[in-house]
């Protein structure tokens, strides 16, 4: 049977090195020596057999080894550290954290005013707000860097500990700028009216982007003078400067750009939480039930 009187100290010197990608600046951050630093990863590179770090003249870099070995203790420190999360927070947050994970999209509309009731309630819990992409929440997610993210659907996962709910549907919506001056804006009123117009769409065979995609099929529609922005933010920004009409979340829409009136039924996206129920802290949980309309855990 094998056996092993595991070092926690020597994987946290690992985890330090790793993170900060060099091994002067993890003995600075850690108040350590360097030669601390570098003979305790000698020590585990010997007690596992393997080499964990490429030398470089910048630093150091991970070896598929350290690469492998970086998932799983990234992992458990997370976990140690959502733990003592979960043991320090008081049923009263006077003190706490709170992590949530979003897109910069959904971000700029939805539960930033819930975000600073809870914060006017709680000053003393501290609120992070990370965004990203639905793989780069996931991974936050899972390795429990962020408490639970909001994004759009579909959002797929293989990690059966993870829960989806859906909480609202939103409306997509053909946008122009104020005033514009592009020839003929005034005379759209169908999905036909856009053929010849200058369209500024999200980027082919993103989720939004195929609906759009299959409405125009079903119509046997064909639009050519198409620029694919990958962002609401910066499709927003190319309509401000009457580059073309911009297809975004209703939501989204400010002072300075005006929906267009389409008769078809243009296509709804669901909004959803995903989040591990084992991981979420008192923070997390109360923000979730008192502050989120539609669902409670």
């Amino acid at each position: 049977m094998y056996k092993s009187n595991v070092n926690l100290n020597l994987y946290k010197t690992f985890y330090d090195v790793a993170t900060y990608g060099s091994i002067s600046l993890a003995a600075k951050k850690t108040y350590s020596s360097q030669p601390a630093i570098s003979k305790a990863i000698k020590k585990l590179e010997n007690e596992l057999n393997v080499t964990l770090f490429y030398r470089t003249l910048n630093g150091v870099e991970l070896t598929d080894y350290g690469k492998d070995l970086f998932t799983y203790v990234e992992k458990s420190f997370n976990n140690l550290l959502t733990a003592e999360r979960r043991i320090i927070e008081d049923v009263s947050l006077t003190k706490g954290k709170l992590s949530i994970g979003m897109p910069s999209n959904i971000g700029s509309f939805y539960l930033f005013e819930s975000i600073m009731d809870f914060h006017k309630e709680y000053p003393n819990v501290e609120i992070t707000i990370m965004t990203g992409s639905t793989s780069k929440l996931m991974e936050l997610l899972e390795s429990h860097r962020i408490d639970f993210f909001i994004d759009t659907m579909p959002v797929s996962t293989k990690n059966t500990e993870l829960i989806i709910k859906e909480l609202t549907s939103v409306n997509y919506a053909f946008i122009s700028k104020k005033n514009s001056k592009i020839k003929g804006i005034k005379d759209i009123h169908c999905l036909k009216d856009l053929v010849d117009k200058q369209l500024i769409l999200p980027v082919p065979n993103t989720a939004n982007r195929l609906d759009l995609d299959s409405l125009f099929f079903d119509q046997n529609i064909e639009v050519e003078d198409v620029l694919n922005i990958h962002t609401s933010e910066m499709i927003i920004g190319a309509v401000k400067q009457d580059l073309g009409i911009g297809y975004v979340i209703e939501n989204l829409i400010d002072s300075e750009i005006e929906k267009i009136e389409i008769e078809e039924e243009l296509p709804k996206v669901t909004i959803a939480i995903c989040y591990n129920e084992d991981y979420l802290t008192p923070s997390s949980r109360k923000f979730i039930n008192d502050y989120m309309e539609g669902i409670s855990i």
